[in-house]
């Protein structure tokens, strides 16, 4: 079996959801490293209030997904369409199925 042509939209559309649950982690652990770097800031002498850490990390739970999501979405629709056009210049990827037997 050959693999002759991918859909770029679907392509795209599970690459945005499945990069914007990477970028949700990411937004956590932004908003982990912001409470850990405003609890270390409020016992210095630093000039940046302390919340400013947590705001930049809770705003990260919100920004990283979408921006996460936007980019795989961009990249894969686009990587699904020049796969197309490669494909049908030196041919599709090739690819066995078996059967799987219950």
């Amino acid at each position: 079996m050959e693999l002759k042509r991918i859909a770029p939209l679907s392509v795209g559309k599970i690459a945005g959801d499945l990069y914007a649950c990477i970028g949700l982690l990411v937004g956590f652990l932004f908003a982990f490293l912001g409470m850990v770097g405003a609890f270390a800031a409020s016992g210095s002498d630093a000039d940046m209030p302390a919340g400013f850490g947590v705001l930049f990390g809770v705003a990260g739970i919100f920004l990283a997904p979408i921006f996460y999501g936007v980019i795989g979405f961009l990249f894969f629709t686009i990587a699904a369409a020049i796969y197309n056009v490669a494909a049908g210049m030196i041919g599709g990827v090739e690819f066995e199925l078996v059967e799987r037997k219950p």
